[in-house]
């Protein structure tokens, strides 16, 4: 079949990369040239395991191609994506379909014969019903139907979410639309993985309420780590014992600094707003977007905290500021709000990142980026954790707690114990979810030796 993916960003070039592996035709379209020749040229803009090869692979066989001409990349397809950003509006919390409606007059002015108009971005119950609206307007004579078809990918895992799903939701209104949903599909359903078929409707708003649960298995957990730390209990013990109850499950019960992302933030907000709009205020939802609000605060104070108060003057070292390992992605990263604080209470900061330089050098001013976690920790007087990129779980502690004027290590996502750090030579440790407790004195050094 032939696909049109209208927009590059991480959905649409995911998601186009993907349906050529398929074996279908692709041609993905963006507007701006210059993203265009990158991708002419080999070069994939966003970093996703994988992505590359399987980029590569599906251009030279002749299945995927880039362009800006969106006329011609809709001329003859079966089915055209419309995977553009939907950004939350300043002011409201609402999704802003500027983007989405603008794709769809294009779609419209350049239909040649039937096609179903997929929306893939992440949009607002009605939204596909406002979609056709437009086209119709724009051209009355269009012989077309929609469709809407949410993505579920994981930034970091998106190769294997894509073609390993847990299932897949398509909204349709008609048999034809199905049929030709069922034809792009149709290999994940040879192999037996769950494509949902429902109403416009139920497909959008399965999104919103699959992304604000996720969100609210994180809050939940982010405030049981506060409580265990004033009880006495371990939050990574907690989460294990509720995680086995196959009710509850073992995912998204990870305490940390809260989340962040291109879905979580801006879906729960959505949704918040939509309840709002409706006369169904999402009470959850709405506490869970505060929670993590607070969550991201709570951080700061533990920084602070564990130097004696203030950071002025002194110097930390920061691993990880992405939202999560596996990504470049930036956006509503815990960093955003903990890194400009000790910025502004004086810290010097030093940033080590794997891939998070290219979008946090204009995000986070006033840092230090260097490539070496234990150059970046020399005469350090605090060592923070932000992000767990496998390159930083196993450390040379005792290296780290050798070199820092003041070995302090603040690890928001507890991939350390706090025996290992104090037996490493840190003098204070500080975890997510876990009591507080002092750091060995000579006496209990002496006794344990």
């Amino acid at each position: 079949m032939k696909i049109a993916m209208i927009g590059t960003g991480y959905v649409g070039l995911v998601s186009g990369v993907c349906f050529s592996d398929f074996g279908h035709d692709v041609v993905c379209v963006d507007k701006m040239p210059e993203k265009i020749a990158t991708l002419e040229r080999g070069e994939v803009p966003i970093y996703e395991p994988g992505l590359d090869a399987v980029m590569a692979r599906n251009v030279e066989a002749g299945r995927l191609t880039f362009t800006t001409d969106l006329a011609a990349a809709v001329d003859g397809a079966d089915a055209v994506f419309i995977a553009v950003g939907t950004p939350t509006r300043r002011g409201d919390g609402h999704a802003d379909l500027t983007y989405v409606m603008a794709a769809a007059a294009d779609i419209a002015n350049a239909l040649t014969g039937y096609a179903v108009v997929v929306t893939k971005s992440t949009v607002p119950v009605g939204t596909n019903r406002k979609v056709a609206e437009v086209i119709r307007k724009t051209r009355p004579d269009a012989e077309f139907d929609v469709a809407s078809n949410p993505e579920f990918l994981r930034e970091g895992a998106a190769i294997d979410d894509f073609m390993k799903p847990d299932r897949v939701v398509v909204g349709v209104e008609s048999d034809r639309a199905q049929e030709v949903m069922g034809d792009i599909y149709r290999p994940l359903f040879l192999r037996d993985f769950p494509i949902v078929f429902t109403d416009l409707e139920s497909a959008e708003m399965i999104k919103y309420a699959a992304n604000a649960f996720l969100a609210t298995k994180i809050s939940f957990i982010n405030e049981i780590a506060a409580l265990c730390e004033r009880v006495g209990a371990d939050v990574k013990s907690v989460a294990k014992g509720m995680g086995l109850d196959g009710r509850i499950g073992n995912k998204f019960l990870h305490a940390g600094p809260g989340y962040g992302g291109s879905c979580f933030p801006k879906d729960t907000s959505a949704l918040a707003r939509i309840g709002q709009e409706h006369g169904v205020p999402q009470r959850i939802t709405e506490t869970v977007i505060a929670v993590n609000d607070l969550t991201k605060r709570r951080m700061i104070d533990k920084v602070m905290d564990l130097c004696g108060g203030s950071v002025n003057g002194k110097t930390v070292a920061v691993l990880g500021v992405t939202f999560k390992p596996e990504t470049d992605d930036m956006r509503e990263a815990p960093s955003l709000t903990v890194v400009p604080a000790l910025v502004g209470g004086g810290a010097r900061v030093r940033v080590v990142d794997p891939h998070g330089r290219k979008e946090g050098e204009a995000l986070l001013p006033g840092v230090d980026w260097q490539t070496d976690p234990y150059a970046a920790a020399e005469g350090a007087d605090c060592l923070l954790i932000l992000t767990e990129w496998n390159q930083f779980r196993a450390l040379d502690l005792k290296r780290l707690a050798a070199s820092m004027t003041t070995p302090v290590m603040a690890d928001l996502r507890n991939i350390y114990s706090r025996d290992d750090a104090l037996a490493a030579g840190f003098v204070k440790y500080e975890g997510v979810g876990r009591a507080t407790a002092p750091a060995p004195t000579d006496a209990t050094k002496d006794a344990a030796e």
